[in-house]
């Protein structure tokens, strides 16, 4: 079994040595076409890229193992080595031309339009984008040339410098140019990329049928894909029935093959290998028989062997060539390990796929849980494990379904962690330990490769936050959504409790900030009243002081003006005198005599000292009437005719 392994990497060497092939699945199907004859393959690639005619490349030109098929009948010829080895070595005797380029062959896609271009590998990337320049007549510098297996590159990079296989399958995005004008038939045709094909599968050798959700975009190279994760058939290997007859080309979209719509049958099974037949055929070569086992199993590729080409090779398979990391390894930044989750998930599933949660754990929980009772949600964490044979079908065909995204949208926070780095793998269950306890992490722990993604429903309580369920990748589309409604059922009995306790907590709050309210305004009326007082009290003591000032100057003006009268004369005086008497506003006289010498002015100093200053009342005379105050002051009593007596009166001014 051992010599039968290192015969088959020799072989395989020898041919990517001599072609320059490096793809191994290109080497692989190039020896089964050519009946595992080293030196037909050899001549069927070499006149083709070296120009070296058959005629000059013989059996003797190669130096390596030459697979020789064993005799079919008794009558066969039966190779001449003493060793029972199904291979025999071929001696060379002159090198091999060394090869200087190779025709690379590039099938590019540009909106309906499809072109080739053949360009030995020499050319650069730029090259590629003149041709199509003038087939598309697109200008290069708006081309963005995509599908390149090893990412992103410049248009000054040689071709050869990428390694590429003969055969390749190219893209063209024009993102600064407008899209064309849509017909009613392109129009149609877009409708019917966007309807989703449901095909039920059924794997033949195990009596299992799959169903699958396909979108009518979606290449029949694609399901086959798809298929090979769930069924381990690789894509040239498996053998379908159901596919319309019109269908010669794995390139065409499910849309444009013909298949029933909107559910369509298929099975497959596994190809008997070339191989397999002439072991079945030849018993008699020990060495071919010990690669069959006793239950029949193929012979393809290496698979028999409990590995699968990427692990026999000791290089990885081109698919996982062709992936980038979901995220850094050993992310300490779980917002921007996330970016590059979501990047990197759009870029190998498409946009239609849930709203990841860009931040930490932690981040996700405050906006799940504890937000107000009614915008509460769940939390759905995903967990990828890119090893996982499961990965791809349950991310294509389940993750992002339309149902489950929309649902998952609408009542889930979705946060994302990728577990195929050892070192994020820890990360993430020292993050479950901590937030959900040891037992979910064991739980999570003890989940092997492939029996991921998984899905951990979470719901967020008082005390802490529970698990509701931990959902594992085997399962399909219509499972996952009962499964989420299960939980979204117990999630909305517990907020419908939480709404409550929470309306009732607020009527609460309300009243008591009412009362608050109440009680402080009560407090500003009061506060107001009480100062309004205080400034009335201010104002009234302000006027009764100003008032006792002004009595008090009164006062002081009027004991003034009495001290300041000359005595009343009296009545035996030998000068003349005059006799007044003054009748007051509030209808007393005063009576008092004076010199018929005096000025007007003393008896106008004497009626203020009574307490009624001339600039506030006038004193008047009956007959004639005349204002006495208003008179010249400094005339005598008898010049004015207030003599011997008179009776006047006082009068307020207005």
């Amino acid at each position: 079994m051992k010599a039968v392994e290192d015969d088959l990497l020799n072989l395989l060497s020898y041919l990517q040595a001599c072609t320059g092939i490096e793809n191994i699945d290109e080497a692989i199907t190039l020896l089964e076409q050519n009946n595992w004859d080293l030196v037909a393959a050899i001549n069927g690639v070499i006149p083709q890229e070296n120009g070296i005619l058959p005629s000059e490349f013989s059996a003797e030109t190669v130096q390596g193992p030459v697979f020789v098929p064993a005799a079919t009948s008794s009558t066969a010829a039966v190779p001449t080595s003493s060793s029972t080895s199904a291979f025999r070595p071929v001696v060379s005797n002159r090198q091999v031309v060394e090869r200087l380029s190779r025709m690379l062959d590039f099938k590019v896609e540009y909106r309906d339009k499809n072109v080739d271009v053949v360009l030995d590998d020499s050319c650069t990337v730029g090259d590629i984008k003149q041709i199509l320049e003038n087939e598309l007549q697109v200008p290069a510098s708006k081309m963005l040339l995509k599908g390149w297996k090893c990412g992103e590159v410049e248009d000054s990079t040689v071709l050869k410098s990428l390694h590429l296989p003969k055969n390749n399958n190219l893209y063209v995005l024009t993102p600064e140019l407008p899209p064309p004008s849509i017909s009613s038939q392109s129009s149609t045709l877009q409708e019917s990329l966007n309807q989703t094909y449901l095909l039920i599968i059924t794997h033949r050798e195990v009596q299992r049928e799959y169903s699958l959700h396909f979108s009518g975009s979606c290449t029949i190279q694609e399901v086959k894909r798809n298929v090979y994760d769930l069924t381990s058939i690789p894509v040239r290997h498996q053998i379908w029935e159901g596919w319309p007859p019109t269908v010669v080309d794995d390139t065409v979209n499910l849309a444009s093959s013909g298949i029933s719509y909107p559910c369509h049958r298929l099975s497959v099974s596994r190809r008997t290998s070339p191989v397999q037949t002439r072991e079945q055929s030849e018993e008699q070569c020990t060495d071919i028989h010990m690669i069959s086992d006793s239950d029949g199993d193929d012979f393809e590729d290496a698979t028999e062997f409990g590995v699968d080409d990427g692990e026999i090779f000791g290089m990885a398979s081109s698919s996982a060539l062709r992936k980038s990391p979901m995220m850094p390894e050993n992310a300490e930044n779980e917002a921007d390990a996330l970016l590059q989750f979501t990047a990197e998930f759009s870029s190998r599933y498409g946009e239609c796929h849930p709203v990841f949660f860009i931040g930490t754990l932690e981040a996700s929980f405050q906006e799940a849980f504890y937000g107000k009772a009614r915008d509460r949600k769940l939390l759905a964490i995903y967990l990828h494990h890119d090893e996982s044979v499961l990965a791809n079908v349950f991310c294509s065909q389940m993750l992002c379904a339309e149902s489950i995204v929309s649902y998952l949208s609408q009542n889930f926070i979705t946060w994302a962690w990728d577990m195929t780095r050892e070192a994020n793998r820890a990360r993430f269950l020292t993050l479950c330990t901590r937030h959900f306890g040891s037992v979910v992490a064991q739980t999570v722990r003890s989940q092997k490769t492939d029996q991921f993604p998984l899905f951990l429903i979470i719901m967020g309580k008082r005390s802490s936050n529970e698990v509701l369920n931990v959902i594992q990748g085997n399962t399909s589309v219509d499972e996952l959504m009962m499964r989420l409604i299960s939980a979204m059922e117990i999630f909305s009995a517990q907020q419908q409790e939480d709404i409550k306790d929470e309306d009732e907590r607020e009527a609460r709050e309300n009243v008591k900030r009412e009362q608050d309210e109440a009680y402080r305004l009560s407090l500003e009326a009061d506060r107001a009243k009480r100062e309004a007082a205080e400034r009335e009290m201010a104002e009234q003591y302000r006027l009764e002081q100003i008032r006792k000032e002004q009595e008090e100057e009164k006062e002081a003006i009027r004991l003034s003006l009495e001290q300041s009268l000359p005595p009343e004369p009296q009545e035996e005086h030998s000068e003349p005198q005059s006799k007044l008497r003054i009748r007051t506003p509030s209808g007393e006289f005063l009576e008092r005599r004076f010199l018929g010498s005096n000025p007007l002015q003393v008896v106008l100093d004497f009626v203020a000292s009574k307490g009624y200053p001339c600039h506030e009342f006038k004193l008047l005379s009956t007959f004639p009437r005349r204002d006495i105050s208003q008179l010249d002051p400094c005339r005598s009593l008898m010049d004015l005719k207030l003599y011997p007596q008179e009776t006047l009166f006082l009068e307020a001014k207005e």
